[in-house]
């Protein structure tokens, strides 16, 4: 039985300092050095173990245990969904059928940038509300490279555009594990965070057009970028507070991007970029990710286009399916929850710290993306060893990017089970009343480690309540604060980064890809800081929701 010290050396900054070490590792490896994400994460690890047995006192085996534990958490949060979430994509490549979605997404606007947006932004956040894991930002990242976009700033842009809809992802899942944790009701976490991400919203679309085309390209379709932010802000806003947070990125996507095209009949930009599509890194001109080879020369059918967008209507609706009662308790009915062997751990107040394992290999959103993908493929008429096949090749596609995503989750479980995590979110939380701006850092730390919004307020949720309890504020706004805060890190997660790169078949160029998202990443948060601690104030308090 191990026993959390929070504060193992007698000095909280000191215990802090060395407590952040495998974080500090892991971005300088990335951002620095440009290390293969496989081996930051192999360092940082290495730290972490040491930190946790040198420092906190923590057992060998406790210790390389709960890295195991980790690892084989991320199998059915990450892994499992980004599998399927891929698959189905490649399933429609194989069927010809990606082309054919790809001209749907052309004919919305002749300007590359405008499909970007509609693209990594719109189209990204549906697929963040039902599935998350990873799987806008691969999805989105070859949809991109489709219309033109380098490999590596087709990763880009599809990191820096799932940001906004992550707080509400996997149908509000981080929202829901906030309320959990916290014994606080979610539907105001929702309400709150809806009050803070919306707002980011709107300027996205700004940045990822900057991204495409420099700050000319943002003067020249300002109209589009605006219109698409403003109204899945809007939309996020409505759905977070008035209706069900449950749905806000859903209804913010389809509003966003019809709200896109009905601006496209009325206006265009000036200068058009549009180029001939090129092919996917190491593909050739015959690439079936944009060689016509369903429906006609003359153009695309309406049963064409159907077809193409049929997986993601199939996605939609077995998941809205699976969220109605009785067949969501036919779906969790099978679950096994068990505590891990072998690891015991207790908190610093000598309450037994969670180590549950939810085996929910039914009503997992990666079995309910394999049941879509299984759907996919009768749709479209693959043969089942097409099929098959399409998933081994799958497989081979992440490589190395399996190994990340096990190394840093076995990192963040280290991390958190041997007190490390909350020594430094307790180091934060003696900031007083100023803790209300560094309240997003703690969920955007959350998250680096993580790779999910889910998983950082699984970590902070009640630390960020306990500080606004000791500090006499408002709890709602400092857990809301740790899921906006967190979101801004979805973008340079090593996890993230590893299915950006295997997405675009760049495995090995994540610390590249990092240096490229990190600048945004941090004005982000320095911008979520500022408006919650105004939040916290006068200034806007009148935006708090319970005041």
């Amino acid at each position: 039985m191990y026993t959390q010290n929070l504060n193992p050396t007698g000095s909280l900054t000191l215990s802090a300092l060395l407590a952040s070490l495998p974080l500090l590792a892991l971005l300088v490896a990335l951002g620095v050095f440009k290390w293969r994400a496989h081996w930051a994460g192999t360092a940082a690890l290495l730290i972490s173990i040491a930190i946790a047995m040198g420092v906190y006192h923590m057992p060998l085996g406790e210790t390389l245990n709960s890295g195991v534990f980790g690892a084989a958490l991320s199998v059915l949060a990450v892994l499992w969904i980004t599998f399927n979430a891929i698959w189905i994509y490649n399933l429609t490549v194989k069927s010809g059928h990606f082309a054919v979605l790809r001209r749907s997404f052309a004919a919305i606007s002749d300007d590359r940038r405008i499909q970007s947006i509609v693209i990594a932004f719109s189209f990204g956040a549906l697929l963040e509300s039902l599935a998350g894991g990873g799987s806008p930002i691969a999805i989105c990242a070859v949809m991109l490279i489709a219309i033109d976009f380098s490999p590596l700033k087709a990763a880009t842009v599809a990191l820096v555009a799932n940001t906004a809809p992550v707080a509400f992802g996997g149908l509000g899942n981080p929202i829901t594990i906030m309320g959990q944790v916290t014994d606080l009701p979610a539907a105001d976490f929702g309400a709150m965070a809806g009050r803070q991400v919306s707002l980011l919203a709107i300027f996205v679309p700004f940045v990822l057009v900057g991204i495409v085309d420099g700050w000319k390209g943002v003067r020249e379709v300002w109209p589009a970028a605006l219109t698409c932010g403003l109204s899945f802000g809007i939309a996020q806003f409505v759905f977070s507070n008035f209706v069900n947070y449950k749905l806000c990125d859903i209804f913010g996507a389809l509003v966003s991007a019809i709200a896109v095209i009905l601006l496209n009949k009325v206006w265009q930009p000036k200068q058009v970029r549009v180029q001939a599509p090129k092919v996917i890194a190491g593909g050739a001109g015959e690439d079936p990710a944009f060689t016509r080879r369903v429906g006609a020369p003359g153009g695309d059918s309406r049963r064409d286009v159907l077809l193409a967008f049929a997986p993601y209507a199939v996605v939609v609706v077995l998941f809205s399916l699976a969220q109605l009662p009785g067949i969501s308790d036919a779906l969790n009915a099978p679950t096994i929850t068990f505590n891990w062997p072998g690891l015991h751990v207790l908190s610093q107040a000598g309450k037994p710290v969670s180590v549950a394992y939810k085996l929910n290999w039914l009503a997992a959103t990666g079995t309910l993306l394999f049941i879509s993908g299984v759907i996919t493929a009768i749709v479209l008429r693959l043969k089942p060893a097409v099929a098959a096949r399409t998933y081994i090749e799958t497989l081979r596609q992440f490589g190395w990017a399996i190994l990340t995503i096990l190394l840093v989750f076995a990192l963040s479980y280290i991390m958190n089970l041997s007190g490390q995590i909350s020594t430094l979110g307790l180091w934060l939380a003696q900031a007083g009343v100023f803790f209300a701006f560094l309240s997003p850092v703690v969920g955007w730390f959350g998250v680096a480690v993580t790779g999910t919004d889910a998983g950082s307020n699984a970590l902070f949720a009640k630390l960020q309540v306990t500080a606004a309890e000791q500090l006499h504020a408002n709890p709602i706004l400092f857990g809301a604060a740790n899921t906006s805060g967190g979101v801004m890190a979805k973008m340079i997660s090593p996890q993230n980064l590893a299915i950006g790169t295997a997405a675009v078949g760049e495995v090995g160029a994540e610390g590249l890809l990092f240096r490229r998202v990190f600048g945004w990443s941090a004005v982000f948060l320095l911008a979520m800081c500022v408006l919650v601690f105004l939040q916290s104030t006068p200034v806007l308090g009148w935006m708090r929701v319970g005041g």
